[in-house]
């Protein structure tokens, strides 16, 4: 039987092919099946893990403390020198230049990425918003959030940093940053169901062993949008990153 790897769906779309890239170096160095699992959004991700038939899941910093408290589910390794931060954008040709600059009701696009939106809400902050005072308008990509931004259907986007800088340039010009943050200490990870125990020695070390000095893991590591590769993720370190995520949700 092979092992079903969940991807979460908020990585750019010109990382996909990275991934297939990704499972296969890892099948090869570990002697282990891998069969990918790539929902198309957060509401595919969520009845694929219901269904409890996933062993190894790269998961978002919200996703993950659910999946470690309370379904068991093991750290195994997180991407080296990528946080997950997070962009709030508005048009350019807008009057808004910075988050004060947003009013109550004013409609905000985003995805629906969770912790994106945990980490938006702090972002709100100065401009006195909180989850009541804003119009949420929800979209299945981050490309769809940028064109409801361009296209005036909301004032300003939630995006997943990684994704708003993989936008076109033209895209990118024209929308404007409004904040983003540095928060350092919140990634995507990988986990590991307990039912794979005695399959992670083999995955771990396949996994830490993409080498980006080696040019041929390199290639890999820059097609998934992850050019320092991975890193071991303990449970120590795990549960700080639940705790800040915690924070953000208090």
């Amino acid at each position: 039987m092979p092992l079903n790897m969940l991807v979460a769906p908020d990585f750019a779309p010109e990382n996909f092919p990275g991934w297939y890239m990704l499972g296969t170096a890892m099948q090869h160095r570990s002697g282990l099946r891998l069969h990918l699992l790539m929902p198309a959004d957060a509401q595919e991700q969520a009845a694929m893990l219901n269904d409890d038939v996933v062993d190894l899941v790269y998961a978002n910093p919200f996703d993950s403390a659910h999946l470690i408290r309370d379904r068991g589910y093991l750290p195994l390794a997180r991407p080296r020198g990528h946080s997950d931060e997070m962009v709030i954008a508005a048009s350019a040709e807008s009057e808004l230049h910075c988050v004060e600059d947003l009013r109550p009701g004013c409609r905000i696009a985003l995805t629906g990425n969770r912790d994106v939106k945990l980490i938006g809400l702090r972002l709100l902050e100065p401009a006195d918003l909180g989850e009541e005072s804003v119009q949420w308008e929800l979209t299945p990509s981050y490309q769809s959030t940028a064109r409801m931004v361009l296209g005036g259907q909301a004032e300003a986007g939630f995006f997943l940093a990684s994704a708003y800088h993989s936008l076109s340039r033209l895209t990118r010009q024209r929308l404007r940053v409004l904040v983003e943050s540095q928060l350092r200490d919140i990634s995507h990870v990988v986990l590991a169901h307990p039912r794979a125990w005695d399959d992670l020695p083999a995955l771990r070390d396949a996994l830490l062993g993409i080498d980006p000095a080696d040019p041929a893991d390199a290639e890999i590591l820059q097609a998934l949008g992850l050019p320092g590769g991975f890193e071991p993720l303990s449970q120590e370190d795990a549960e700080f990153m639940i705790d800040l995520m915690d924070t953000l949700v208090d």
